[in-house]
């Protein structure tokens, strides 16, 4: 990767081919076996099911600034051509990067910031309180439990978007029984797929922001499909991340322009695979036990 984002900083990952394309399976190496699982389920879903038919073809995207210097968040937001912005927070120079991202947007560019559930709800109240006076879209997972995120939304102005909680067992209906958010923010891959997401959107009835997980573009794809086949898209979603990886699959990523991403499937180039493809046997065997893990969880999970 370009810049390292939340400690990654190198991506590893598979691509599967079916009769609809490609699909990707990049889980974390920290995630799971059931949260490896709903990724595999994405990749094999973007390989081998016709994603939903699209209502728009351009869709407005975010530039997403990592836990950078001020002035080198500055330089990333005024070269992105985006005029919104998801910062990462939650570290002790997050509000003077804040005020940068402010100066490079301008007063008409729309700032989120993103938290990762690091807060507490008193750590929260206080740090959207004042990072509030940049103007600030939503707050995205700016505490760890639905719980906590209902009690926090109670005590400030700023809209709350649940992003870890709606990958959690029951993790939507929660959200929607408690009130807990203003707005969902469904990662396609994490989630377990196009299909899954809009299944997500419609339950809890919630504005939806399709996001990425630092997938390459064959990732990057199925998150427009579901932008584009969201009944409503209020907000620009996060799917501007290929620009943080150092390299791509395929030979035109999926890059925005003048903030928008024009709907495409992309296929993986040759080239680039050879250029990309894992040299060390350690990572292989890793990435290869990841998979086997997340296929016995499918399989385990079979009626």
């Amino acid at each position: 990767m370009r810049i390292a984002f939340r400690g990654v900083r190198r991506r590893t990952g598979l691509l599967l081919e079916g009769d609809c394309g490609w699909g990707e399976f990049s889980p974390f190496p920290d995630y799971n076996a059931a949260a490896s699982a709903r990724w595999l389920r994405g990749a094999i879903e973007a390989a081998t099911r016709p994603w939903p038919e699209p209502v728009r073809t351009s869709i407005p995207v975010n530039v997403t600034v990592p836990a950078l210097a001020p002035e080198r968040a500055h330089a990333l937001v005024a070269a992105s051509g985006c005029s919104t912005a998801k910062v990462k927070v939650g570290d002790p120079g997050d509000e003077t990067r804040v005020e940068a991202v402010r100066d490079a947007l301008g007063p008409g560019g729309r700032i989120r910031v993103d938290v990762n559930g690091a807060w507490s709800v008193d750590q929260a109240t206080r740090k959207l309180r004042a990072l509030g006076r940049h103007g600030l879209e939503y707050a995205e997972q700016p505490v760890a439990s639905v719980e906590d995120m209902a009690r926090l939304r109670r005590r400030v102005e700023v809209p709350i978007a649940a992003d870890e909680s709606i990958r959690l067992p029951g993790g939507p209906e929660r959200v929607k029984s408690l009130s807990a958010a203003d707005i969902v923010v469904l990662k396609v891959n994490p989630l377990g797929g196009v299909w899954r997401c809009l299944q997500i959107a419609e339950q809890t009835g919630l504005p939806a922001v399709a996001s990425s997980a630092l997938e390459t573009s064959v990732g990057i794809a199925a998150g427009l499909a579901l932008a584009a086949a969201l009944p409503e898209l209020p907000y620009a979603c996060g799917l501007g991340t290929v620009a943080l990886l150092e390299d791509d699959l395929v030979a035109h990523p999926l890059m925005p322009v003048d903030g928008t991403i024009t709907l495409a499937r992309p296929e993986p180039d040759p080239a680039n695979l050879n250029r990309c493809a894992i040299p060390g046997a350690g990572e292989r065997r890793e990435l290869a036990a990841r998979l086997r893990l997340a296929e016995k969880e499918l399989e385990a999970r079979r009626p």
